[in-house]
């Protein structure tokens, strides 16, 4: 068994030397019934914006802090010690820029190992330990919680969960091992794989506690109070805790097993194998039904020294970081007090996409919508279809009464385009044809006032192109959705070359305050996101006009990450979207993109595709197969990866050559958000950079260095 003890972690701390460090404060606290609880306050004198953080340096001060109170408690000074955080925090986990910058294979394994050695301090300080989860807590800082004896969680914490499979790793401070053998397998599969491969779902205080990972929640108002006192009278033993979901021995023999081999086909059928840190986690906790902590501690060393010094887990934090910072902080975008107030949104249609942009103006921005469509029948399908979305959200609990209410007297239909008068900003959502979308704004343009923002929606048409004969092309701005518009994080925020700062800059606000993360884009064809797109399907449908077989197509991309295949891709864009935008990349560059056939014939049949119960796309429908021909030039797996690598690297070389984007990490940014790829490739650049498509195509790489793990 490892003595962690006997660990020289000197090196660990002297590469931490630029911390920012979150203290451990402690201060006595008389409880009721006399005794004293030495209370371990985390603050790393930031305010909110800036949360606690696990460094190894603030594990040193907790250490130390903990190693006093050991002494304490033996000399019978001390009855109990509890640990909390600053005001709203209780800490965000481990400080991930300097685990990313010590991701070597020592440095990863002292990383583990000092955790291991630091936490494990709370079961043997002497007295009972008890966590008081005050606010968000994440990863390392639920791991702190875990130690202790008991712990109570403040029913208004922002954020609870274990994120880590998210980006590339896994709970290693304890938490694959604990959660397990704290609340059962399938409640710890939940929590430690699935939820972080939902986008990161977080737990709320009450279904944390419900699931067992807390013994007691109390309010906000005297949190900390009532904690202190429920621990005396655990203390005291007028409370007794119980622990329910604490597995049995019936569970580890037949009910474990079971559940991770459900979670491991789950898992195959979902994401594929590619990604390595959900099914390290899953053979973690697989294994903890030993219910030996100290072995357990032993394998979480070993997975978390394997994983933080891999690629995958360096390609993750870039991700993490274009999410978290630069997407907040977007490339080329004008002075924010430039924008103009939005105080009335239009839509012009009132099909199912323009109901969605209805309904999230008027969530988000809280102010008046008006949809207008060809006929009053149209235009009263799509306030009904509003109407009715809203009532699903209020069943869910995800709007009150009062919000739902006042959502649904924000929005209003109309034929009447004199009504579009007042608007501030009126967005299209008609047919994606150029005509079409002139004649509209052209219509709309007289109407509405000189100030007013205008913004199409088109997902490949050149933007300057549909406000070619405005009188003030200036107001016009591309503000591409993806579908479905609520989920989607994305909008490509098209600047034409008419396109003036402060019409920029409003449709930049627009979009932060929809909680959208937005990119700026030059008006070229396909912007990013669907210019990319066309050429993953564009060389899966060359290769199944080739003839080769569509299950080999489909899964040939599975070494990517990408989380559906190409033709399960273009079954949920649709096939006419798909044959459209593959047209309108072939119609600009018919030397780069290529024009197949039978993907048009494909948008003419009804089910095209067979298919998994899991929706995943197993071959081509008897119907499809009669109505295409094929060639007898087949392909395999390797070379159509190949051929998406090397096409991907040239064309997102030329894109940048041309200035589309402001640089490499923009096409990432998309592509994580609007596309789907995986964290844990890092987008598309550092994939192609590691794989050598960057060298073979143009012989360099689109980061210098490298996005991957050390040596």
């Amino acid at each position: 068994m490892t003595d962690y003890r006997s660990i020289d972690f000197a090196p660990l701390l002297a590469a931490s030397a630029d911390e920012v460090i979150t203290e451990s404060f402690v201060r006595d606290v008389t409880l009721p019934s006399g005794g004293t609880l030495a209370l371990i306050t985390l603050d790393n004198g930031r305010d909110h914006t800036r949360p606690n953080t696990l460094g190894p340096r603030t594990l040193e001060r907790f250490g130390a802090v903990l190693d006093e109170l050991t002494a304490r408690a033996a000399a019978g000074e001390i009855a109990a010690v509890g640990v909390t955080g600053k005001q709203f925090i209780f800490a965000a986990g481990a400080d991930l820029s300097k685990v990313s910058t010590l991701a070597t294979a020592e440095n990863a394994r002292l990383m583990a190992q000092y955790g291991h050695y630091i936490l494990g301090k709370l079961s043997t300080v002497g007295v009972p330990s008890f966590a008081f989860v005050n606010g968000l807590a994440l990863g390392g800082a639920m791991e702190i919680a875990l130690h202790c004896s008991y712990r109570t969680v403040d029913s208004s914490a922002a954020a609870l969960a274990f994120p880590e499979v998210f980006l590339g790793i896994i709970p290693g401070w304890g938490g694959a091992t604990i959660v397990p053998n704290l609340i059962g397998i399938e409640q710890a599969l939940e929590v430690v794989v699935s939820n972080p491969l939902k986008n990161n779902r977080m737990l709320k205080p009450k279904q944390a506690t419900e699931m067992g990972l807390f013994d007691q929640m109390f309010g906000a108002a005297s949190f900390l109070e009532e904690s202190l006192a429920w621990a005396d009278r655990v203390l005291t033993g007028k409370t007794k805790v119980e622990r329910p979901h604490v597995p049995g021995k019936l569970e580890r023999l037949t009910k474990w097993p079971a559940a991770i081999k459900i979670a491991r086909d789950m898992l195959k059928a979902r994401i594929g194998t590619a990604a390595k840190s959900p099914y390290v986690a899953l053979d973690l906790l697989s294994a903890a039904k030993d219910n030996d902590l100290q072995r357990g501690f032993e394998r979480e060393d070993d997975a978390l020294a394997e994983l933080i010094a891999g690629d995958q887990f360096v390609a993750s934090i870039y991700a993490f970081d274009l999410v978290q910072k630069r997407a907040k902080r977007p490339a080329g975008a004008p002075d924010k007090s430039l924008a103009k107030p939005v105080q009335k949104v239009g839509v012009i249609g009132a099909g199912l996409m323009a109901s969605q942009f209805a309904l999230l103006f008027a969530r988000k921005l809280r102010v008046p919508v008006i949809i207008t469509d060809i006929d009053q029948a149209r235009v009263d399908k799509g306030i009904a279809h509003i109407r009715g979305e809203i009532d699903k959200m209020q069943e869910k609990g995800r709007l009150t009464q009062d919000d739902a209410n006042q959502v649904k007297a924000l929005v209003s239909g109309t034929t009447d385009k004199t009504l579009f008068a007042d608007c501030d900003w009126v967005i299209e959502a008609v047919f994606e044809e150029l005509g079409v979308k002139q004649q509209v704004f052209a219509e709309i343009e007289p109407i509405i006032s000189e100030t007013a923002v205008m913004a199409t929606n088109t997902s490949s048409l050149s933007v300057e192109e549909i406000g070619a004969n405005l009188a003030h092309p200036e107001r016009l701005v591309g503000f591409h959705f993806f579908n479905p518009v609520a989920v989607m994080p994305l909008i490509e925020v098209v600047n034409t070359p008419a396109t003036d700062d402060e019409t920029l800059a409003t449709a930049m606000g627009v979009a932060r305050k929809l909680g959208k993360s937005a990119v700026i884009t030059a008006d070229r064809p396909g912007f990013v996101v669907n210019r990319l797109l066309a050429k993953v399907m564009g060389e899966a449908a060359r290769a199944l006009d080739e003839g080769t077989p569509l299950p080999v197509v489909e899964r040939s991309l599975a070494g990517i990450g990408l989380p559906m295949g190409p033709f399960e891709l273009i079954d949920l864009v649709g096939w006419k979207v798909a044959a459209h935008v593959q047209d309108t990349m072939v119609a600009a560059f018919p030397e780069r993109f290529y024009a197949s056939p039978n993907l048009h014939a494909l948008a003419e049949i009804d089910s095209a595709l067979v298919k998994t119960k899991q929706g995943k796309v197993e071959d081509l429908s008897k119907a499809a197969k009669k109505a295409l021909k094929f060639g007898n030039s087949p392909v395999t797996e390797s070379d159509i990866l190949r051929r998406v690598e090397d096409e991907l690297a040239g064309e997102i070389k030329i894109m940048l050559d041309e200035g589309v984007v402001a640089a490499a990490e923009d096409i990432d940014l998309c592509l994580i958000l609007g596309a789907g790829w995986p964290f844990q490739a890092g987008g598309a650049t550092p994939y192609l950079d590691r794989v050598g498509a960057s060298e073979r195509v143009f012989g360099a790489t689109f980061h210098n260095p490298r996005i991957a793990a050390a040596g």
